[in-house]
């Protein structure tokens, strides 16, 4: 190795050569963000030398207004959709959702209604026999899941394929498995943080004790799903452990530090790059504003417009009492013709997020408070200001307040003094958000490295039994050893039993004699 130059030596060493490349399956049934991270895991892949084949669940209303749909010359895409009279019914569905959410009401029945959806389509998806049959001739290697639908799961097990489960939410995942003490680690949609005062405890040990009762009301949308297509039949928890390896989308920059499994693995920040220059268009509208910069505003790939008008009209003028440019993703068609935008508003239909935050005159990201668009704040040391309306944006907020990146104003409180205030006082100071950037950015491996190396390990290993921990497989008595502090405690109770019986006899015989030396 005399002769090989020390920069190229020490990228071997980094990345050592792949042998040989693996068939994988990569499963996305839902859209949007979920896309976007599988859409990148894929093309990782791809660009690593692995065959990567996509199978891609379309009409979910999910990914409406999303333009982005592939990458030309990566890896290859098998559709499939749904009835169009279906994909109208949830389409319908969903735009009431949307209503709700904006009005503060996120519930879990309306949690458990998407499930119900899901299953409907896993369903429909396991019994299309052409689309089984061509997927089980191609005979993958590994598959590649999106954890957050059971279905992956199913379709896997039917597929008899090993598979890694990528959660596209952090640790506190309903599904994760993980070692969570109470004390610290918040049960999932309980919007604590790691420092809970006593009544914090108190309440995450009570959430916690309603967490098996809500997994099995999910579970339980797609017992229909199981019975149907599968003998013998699996549970999902079961599912869930076969998975070789969990990769979630997290990272410790954002998230509270916490036990580990050896088959975890944390590969949040999939979607962040150094930015690329914006249109011209864009940088014209930027530098009519000077050094007063601009802000971004987008409320996720599900929320594209904001139907009610009160909230709407709220953020508008809120936004027309500060010096900074607004570039907000809105559709221009679905804005209501008789209120008029603020002078410094440009709505566009989508946005480059990544190449905004990156510019040097980005100022805030008002966003829901995904987990992809904190971790681009994060990556280009931008504040936030967080509106959460659904699933983990609550608990992702708390922590984002917690870590000092910014703070979360309900759309229920969203008033437009208000809005002005906390958004003049997170400009104001970015220096939590430059300290989380080093931290995030620091890291040895990328995110997208970081989970193509543990893959291949799997790949190269014939699979992650070895990291798999004995817990799981424990009965939950035996996991929290409830049958051994029993056992201890009746021996206990023995033992004390025994003592005090003893000390009786004693005082008993302690008295005769007393009595018999008198007489």
């Amino acid at each position: 190795m005399a002769g090989v130059p020390t920069f190229l030596l020490l990228f071997l060493l980094e990345f050592p050569i792949l042998t040989e490349s693996a068939k994988i399956l990569t499963v996305c049934l839902i859209g949007g963000s979920h896309y976007l991270l599988l859409d990148e895991i894929s093309h990782t892949f791809h660009e690593r030398g692995h065959e990567v084949h996509m199978l891609l669940q379309t009409g979910n209303p999910i990914i409406q207004g999303l333009d982005y749909v592939g990458r030309p010359n990566s890896y290859q895409i098998t559709s499939w959709s749904a009835s169009e009279s279906y994909i109208k019914e949830l389409n319908d569905w969903f735009l009431e959702q949307q209503k709700e959410y904006l009005q503060g009401r996120d519930t879990f029945s309306n949690y458990v209604k998407l499930m119900g959806h899901f299953a409907y389509q896993c369903d429909n998806i396991l019994g299309d026999s052409n689309l089984m049959d061509f997927l089980k001739r191609e005979a993958f290697e590994m598959a590649l899941l999106d954890a957050f639908n059971p279905c992956s799961f199913l379709l896997a097990e039917w597929l008899s394929v090993p598979y890694i489960a990528f959660f596209p939410g952090n640790l506190n995942g309903p599904q994760s498995g993980l070692p969570s003490p109470l004390s610290y680690v918040p049960v999932f949609r309980s919007q604590l943080s790691d420092q809970m005062g006593f009544w914090g405890r108190v309440k995450n040990v009570l959430l916690s004790l309603g967490t098996p009762v809500a997994e099995r009301l999910i579970q339980a949308q797609f017992q229909m799903v199981i019975e149907h297509h599968f003998q013998p039949q699996p549970s999902l928890t079961e599912l869930y452990r076969k998975s070789e390896l969990w990769a979630f989308n997290t990272d410790f920059s954002l998230d509270i530090a916490q036990p580990l499994l050896p088959n975890t693995v944390c590969v949040g920040g999939l979607l962040s790059k150094p930015p690329q220059p914006v249109t011209q268009e864009l940088e014209d509208f930027i530098s009519g504003f000077g050094e007063a910069g601009f802000i971004v505003v987008t409320l996720g790939s599900m929320l594209t417009s904001v139907p009610q008008e009160d909230i709407l009209q709220e953020m508008n003028e809120g936004f027309a009492g500060i010096p900074q440019a607004v570039i907000w993703r809105f559709v221009p068609s679905h804005w209501p013709q008789h209120i008029q935008p603020a002078a410094n508003i440009k709505l566009v239909e989508w946005l480059p997020q990544n190449d905004l935050l990156g510019h040097p005159k980005a100022r805030l990201l008002v966003t829901h408070g995904g987990l992809n668009s904190l971790f681009e704040a994060v990556y280009h040391a931008v504040p936030v200001l967080g509106i959460p309306l659904f699933g983990d944006q609550f608990d992702n907020m708390v922590k984002a307040e917690a870590k000092g990146l910014g703070l979360a104003l309900s759309p229920t409180d969203l008033r437009r003094d208000v809005f002005t205030s906390i958004i003049k006082r997170l400009i104001g100071d970015k220096s939590s958000a430059l300290a989380l950037s080093r931290i995030h950015q620091s890291h040895p491996l990328p995110p997208g490295q970081r989970l193509v190396r543990w893959v291949e390990h799997i790949l190269q290993s014939g699979g992650g039994r070895h990291l798999h921990t004995r817990c799981l497989l424990q009965p939950w008595y035996q996991r929290w050893l409830l049958d051994v502090w029993l056992f201890l405690g009746i021996c206990l109770l023995l033992l004390l039993g025994l003592a005090v019986t003893t000390v009786r006899a004693v005082a008993r015989v302690t008295r005769f004699k007393g009595k018999f030396k008198t007489n």
